[in-house]
């Protein structure tokens, strides 16, 4: 441990890690590809470490010469060498936080920021009652969602073999290993190494959805299900801690998923389809009960010779069909043997479980989650009850709290579908009944007919018609849900997300689709089993979203709706339309203030927010760290209630290593605690004067950001060539479309792959556009005394501290360099010269301002870890760019060659894989 008594050796064994891996990785090169092809690299990676390390002009120099004439198999070993040091280098830093964090436990240090321990003395110190903490938490939901959203290039099966070199890595660091035990390490990594190198980097086919959700599926498997209710044990016993007495909190934290309900856009989630999405997370929640629960059989020999065994837990054993003679007196072992007989005839019962096992003829299924629970809930009760509460305080609560947060259905499925699809489907129901002509009526007579309807007992649709594909599978969909909420709860189904929301008519449509499910009704009485939520995505539609739904609340019916939802309305907003729609500070402040506003439309209403942030991996599409951008809220806006989507290549990111899972997880929990108690910074952030600036920096950075996207012709042509977005469109990452419909606009274009896109090039154009102009006209029109202001912003107020901090993570990962290597691809020189020049002026412009605002000398001057981090992988990333762009230009020349698009496709992996959150 002492090598951690200072700064310069607590990143040593960080560096000896990498070593290790880059000495593993070469020797496998070494061995697969020659030793002239492991040479031909080594110049290279030596090259751009002269020139990113050095500013070595002539490394530069050379470094284009040699990466222009090299061979295709040395192209390719180049790609997939640079491709796995970032993985590597990945999986390296995640164990050094691990390592460090572990550090600083063991040393008794001051408690991590983003950590619960920390949030809680934070809060006890500016005097939160700890009895208003638990208060707060037993009326708290926090839900990270996962989403199928395509920006994650990796195979599952590589995010596998990453896993196993990270548990086998980390051996290394645990516990003291001898020379033997170092050297079978070793091999261990190496084949692993090996595995990768001789493993397809990218898929050679299209994702389905079922893939999709197989990939989100191992999630749970890895990290969910054992982390999460770790979590729930440390909060619970420091809150016990706290209040000196036992505290046992509801569930108020779970994982969301979108894959298999997420609709928009997707023509390949079908009814089916959401079927078997459900149908697989039951068979997860039910692997994993069945798992534990064979495992405490094993564990709980307690004798009743020994110890007094509560009659209920008796009741339990006798009910076994499984009674052998060698555990006539180990009563507990018997309840589990039941226990686990009754998870199987339970899983049996709802779908396909393990064509391998089936339960004992006659045992009974368990009617629901809950009374699996109070089983479990009577086994530990007995132990305590004989003084064995410690037998119960590890894998029995764990199992416990994992059946009371996950039940039968592992993790909520939200549906989504386009409003105006419902609109459609709505008015063709109308037209078959013979009712008015739905798409004629203003909104006002929308609403009117569509509470009629609700209002009615009646159903809309009729068996004797005929509708079309579009409104038929609209409706089955909708059946789908009813099934699924009979057979699984209503946890298991409780979202409608209306993509495009516009109008209080998008929501009472999908209420009357709902209706002839039975699934939303006001008459006889109201019933209400799903959450309708509007999804505001667009600088218009947030803008108006208070409006609207200021008019939704004053609807009686919808109130009376909302009554038996227990008055919480959700309410989600797009980050990534939002930013492609305005740019990057004016969709930040947009959503910022469209959230002051909702608070104050709800606090009128007597209804509960609910925020559902619809952010990326990349800053813009709201990317960033989530401890600070949840602290960053406006006051009174997250209140306990907080759903987040993760997306993409964060997922893997975030959750793929248990150990960082858990710390993900944790700083969700410690940001929303935090958040729901605003300090005075927060509160007093907000004055009109502030909101005055913002609006004014808002206004001119949206017109710069416009001017060049939307109103400068050459531009959408100029991004098709200056970006490998075509080239990313044939890359098998994902089920979905890149677009909503053909066109050649940027409107119609998908946030995913225009900010990927940028991101390949190095520009990262959607993260920062606009900014600078912003900030030169305010200098210019207030005076120098300006940038003082704002940098008394930066200092005092969360929001635009962390606008400006992602922004700078931003800058700090382009290269206008490089990309100027793929503004040179683009055909007309002209056009590309004034796009580019253009470009390039409020990239510096940008940088300046971000850098006379903080009071940086350099980019990430405050973050030495990220700027470490971003310094070691350039000498990999920066070759790839350039590989990549001369790739492109040769497939587009008419090399048009399998060979050569495999090449750029490895460059795409391998430069995602180095900025960690491009898409």
């Amino acid at each position: 441990m002492a090598l951690y008594d200072n700064a310069a050796a607590k990143d040593l064994p960080l560096e000896q890690d990498l070593n290790l891996l880059a000495r593993l990785l070469a020797d496998t090169i070494r061995a697969e590809a020659g030793e002239e092809t492991l040479k031909r690299i080594e110049e290279i990676r030596e090259l751009a470490v002269r020139f990113v390390w050095e500013a070595d002009s002539q490394a530069a120099e050379a470094l284009a010469q040699t990466l222009a004439t090299m061979s295709h198999d040395n192209t390719v070993a180049l790609a997939r060498a640079f491709s796995y040091f970032s993985h590597l280098s990945n999986i390296a830093e995640d164990l050094h936080h691990n390592r460090r964090r572990r550090y600083h436990r063991i040393q008794g240090s001051k408690p991590q920021r983003g950590s619960l321990v920390h949030a809680l003395d934070e809060l006890t110190a500016r005097g939160i009652a700890p009895e208003a903490i638990k208060n707060l938490v037993a009326a708290t939901l926090i839900a990270p969602v996962l989403t199928a959203h395509p920006t994650e290039v990796q195979r599952k099966t590589l995010l596998d073999c990453e896993r196993t070199l990270a548990r086998t890595l980390s051996m290394r660091d645990r516990q003291a290993l001898t020379p033997d035990e170092l050297e079978e390490n070793e091999l261990a990594l190496k084949r692993v190494v090996l595995t990768l190198w001789q493993t397809r980097e990218i898929r050679a086919f299209k994702l389905s959805v079922r893939d999709e959700i197989e990939n989100g599926l191992s999630y749970f498997r890895s990290t969910f299900l054992k982390q999460l209710p770790r979590i729930y044990i440390e909060l619970e016993d420091r809150l016990s801690a706290l209040t000196g007495e036992a505290v046992e909190l509801p569930t108020f934290m779970h994982i969301g998923c979108w894959i298999g309900g997420d609709r928009d856009g997707n023509p390949f989630v079908t009814p089916e389809v959401t079927l078997h999405a459900v149908a697989r997370q039951a068979a997860v929640a039910f692997d994993f009960y069945f798992a534990e629960a064979t495992k405490l059989e094993d564990e709980l020999s307690l004798s009743s010779r020994l110890v007094p065994v509560a009659d209920a837990v008796l009741a339990i054993a006798a009910a076994s069909p499984d009674q052998p003679t060698s555990r006539a007196e180990e009563p507990y072992r018997q309840a589990m043997a039941a226990i686990r007989q009754r998870i199987l005839a339970s899983a049996h019962k709802l779908g396909k479980f393990r064509g391998d096992i089936l339960p004992f003829e006659g045992v009974e299924a368990y009617p629901d989650a809950a009374a699996l629970a109070a089983d479990l809930r009577t086994i530990a009760d007995s132990l305590a009850g004989h003084g064995s509460a410690i037998l119960a305080s590890g894998r029995l609560r764990r199992l416990l709290r994992a059946v009371e947060v996950f039940g039968f259905h592992l993790a909520p499925l939200d549906m989504r579908q386009h409003s105006g699809i419902h609109e459609r489907v709505v008015a063709e129901l109308f037209a078959c009944a013979g009712l008015e002509d739905y798409l004629a009526l203003d909104e006002g007579a929308r609403q009117k007919v569509l509470l009629r309807e609700l209002g009615n007992a009646r159903l809309l649709t009729t068996p004797l018609a005929s509708y079309s594909e579009e409104t038929a599978k609209e409706l089955a969909i909708a059946r789908t849900a009813a099934e699924v909420q009979a057979r699984y709860g209503a946890a298991a189904l409780p979202n409608y997300i209306i993509s495009n929301a516009q109008s209080v008519s998008d929501l009472l449509e999908v209420a009357v689709l709902l209706k002839e499910v039975g699934l939303i009704a006001l008459a006889p009485k109201p019933r209400a089993l799903i959450n309708i939520i509007p999804l505001f995505e667009t600088i218009p539609d947030l803008r108006s979203c208070d409006a609207i739904v200021r008019e939704l609340f004053a609807l009686p019916q919808w109130m009376r709706l909302l009554a038996e939802r227990e008055q919480v309305q959700e309410i989600m907003l797009g980050y990534s339309d939002s930013n492609k729609d305005g740019g990057y500070l004016t969709s930040n402040w947009e959503l910022y203030k469209a959230e002051v506003k909702l608070v104050e439309v709800f606090a009128a209403a007597g209804v509960r927010l609910r925020l559902f942030h619809g952010r990326g991996g990349s800053v813009g599409r709201g990317g960033g760290p989530s401890y600070e951008a949840i602290l960053a809220q406006p006051a009174g806006s997250v209140a306990g209630q907080i759903r987040i989507t993760e997306q993409g290549e964060i997922i893997a990111a975030k959750y793929a290593d248990p150990e960082v899972g858990r710390r993900n997880l944790e700083t969700l929990v410690a940001a929303t605690l935090s958040a729901s108690f605003p300090d005075a910074r927060v509160v007093e952030g907000d004055t009109p004067q502030r909101h005055a600036l913002l609006e004014d920096l808002s206004g001119l950075a949206y017109r710069e950001y416009r001017d060049l996207v939307y109103a400068t012709p050459e531009f959408i042509s100029y991004f098709r060539e200056a970006t490998p977005i075509s080239e990313i469109a044939k890359l098998n990452i994902g089920s979905r479309p890149s677009a909503r419909k053909a066109s050649n606009s940027i409107a119609d274009l998908r946030a995913i792959p225009w900010v990927f896109s940028w991101a390949q090039s190095r520009l990262m154009l959607p993260g920062w556009y606009g900014f600078g102009t912003a900030i030169e006209l305010h200098r210019k029109a207030h005076g120098d005394a300006a940038i003082d202001e704002l940098a008394t912003l930066y200092n005092d107020w969360p929001f635009f501290r962390t606008m400006i901090s992602n922004m700078e993570m931003v800058l700090a990962k382009s290269d206008i360099h490089i990309a100027g290597r793929y503004a040179a691809l683009v055909k007309d020189a002209g056009v590309s010269q004034r796009i580019f020049s253009r470009i390039k002026a409020e990239w510096r412009r940008s940088i300046d301002a971000v850098l006379a605002i903080t009071g940086h000398k350099e980019l990430l001057g405050d973050n030495p870890l990220l700027a470490r981090s971003l310094k070691n992988r350039l000498p990999y990333l920066d070759p790839l760019n350039h590989l990549q762009a001369d790739l492109i230009r040769r497939f587009r020349d008419g090399e048009e060659s399998e060979d050569v698009l495999y090449a750029i496709h490895l460059t795409i992996n391998g430069i995602a894989a180095g900025l960690r959150n491009s898409g």
